[in-house]
């Protein structure tokens, strides 16, 4: 198939689901995790979920970098934000996102000079035509936006641009994997892999998933057929007793990943261990941060600021939901005190959220019925 219209052909989507139900035992449950938020967006917005047999359950990850973020790294941005000549870039989905003081639209609205941005290099330009201003770019995203980054942080040194830095809260993929599957609570058959990440990083760094947890992965593309055939993958997996990484988005991810974009961020970033995830607190070596040579270039140590550790609101249980350990409509102020329009917490908020594809498609309840 080449063109967009295939991978949305009901037909074939049909006869995809007809195989699934062939697949499954009679009786048995089968609970899948699609780690990627934009996964569930496609679920819910195609109705990929009514077309699967009952016995099918599909339920979030933590795979949305927006939804993961806490409240004390919106804070520090925030503060930087109020600080003198300062103009804090981001992009739209970070705007609306709620710290313990408000969102970095609230600080818009109380004057500081906050800007959306569709790339890092845009932040960089802001820059170069504010030559007296500090231009601060709050960088976000797990490994699929981590080289734009980094190659936008290449680019400021080797031109010296003295008035530019980032506040880096790119995340990996592997580690909050691990943890999760680590949980002794963990109910989990199978994982619909992230195929926007696997573009960067490959197919390799997902083998221990099999190997060490005995469950099988498949990393999907991100069209409606995509994802059922990769739900279809792993049920023919789990029937003929097999455990394996398998690559449905061949068309785009390769085995050993992206070597280029791979060196770059290499290059530019290290691990970090201090980065707290919300809802999974901090995992180790989960997270980036500018490497000695580019640290003039890092916000934090321009600044000198430190995010602080901030309790998510009681209410807000974004942290469940991205462990999968409830669906969206299980929360107690989802659609209620918390929506798209005054968001409590991250997943009702990020286009990747889950609480926002549930929402936005009418997904309150198991049945899938307006309450």
């Amino acid at each position: 198939m080449r063109f967009v219209d295939e991978f949305r052909d009901a037909g074939l989507g049909r006869a995809l689901a007809e195989e699934i139900r062939a697949l499954i035992e009679p009786g048995r449950t089968y609970k899948l995790m699609e780690v990627c938020g934009g996964h569930t967006h496609t679920i819910y917005r195609y109705g990929i979920d009514d077309l699967l047999p009952g016995g099918v359950e599909l339920v979030h990850g933590p795979g949305c970098p927006v939804c993961v973020l806490p409240m004390g790294r919106v804070d520090l941005a925030i503060a930087i934000a109020h600080e003198s000549g300062v103009i804090m870039t981001c992009f739209g989905d970070m705007l609306r996102v709620p710290g313990s003081r408000g969102s970095l639209l609230d600080a818009k609205a109380r004057g500081a000079d906050v800007r959306i941005v569709y790339s890092p290099l845009d932040a960089l330009g802001i820059a170069r035509a504010n030559p007296d201003r500090e231009v601060v770019f709050f960088a976000i995203g797990f490994e699929t936006t981590a080289p734009s980054t980094a190659l936008t942080l290449r680019r400021a040194r080797a031109d010296g641009i003295e008035n530019f830095s980032c506040v880096c809260n790119h995340v990996t993929i592997v580690p909050p994997l691990q943890a999760l599957l680590e949980s002794p609570d963990l109910q989990i058959d199978g994982f619909v892999g992230p195929g926007h990440v696997a573009t960067v990083v490959g197919g390799r760094p997902f083998e221990f998933i099999p190997a060490e947890h005995g469950r099988p992965f498949v990393i999907s593309g991100f069209e409606p057929v995509d994802v059922l055939q990769s739900i279809q993958m792993l049920i023919a997996q789990l029937a003929g007793g097999r455990c394996e990484v398998e690559n449905q988005y061949r068309r785009v991810v390769s085995w050993e990943g992206n070597p280029r974009a791979l060196e770059v961020m290499g290059e530019v970033f290290e691990v970090r261990d201090d980065f707290e995830w919300r809802g999974l607190g901090f995992i180790p070596r989960s997270a980036l941060r500018l490497s000695g040579s580019y640290e003039r270039l890092d916000a934090e140590r321009r600044f000198d600021v430190v995010a602080a550790r901030v309790a998510d609101p009681p209410a807000c249980q974004c942290g469940d939901v991205l462990r999968g350990a409830i669906k969206p409509w299980e929360c107690r102020v989802f659609g209620t005190a918390c929506t798209p329009e005054k968001p409590i917490g991250t997943c009702m908020v990020s286009p990747e959220g889950a609480c926002a594809a549930y929402y936005n498609y009418g997904r309150y309840a198991r049945e899938g019925a307006l309450v």
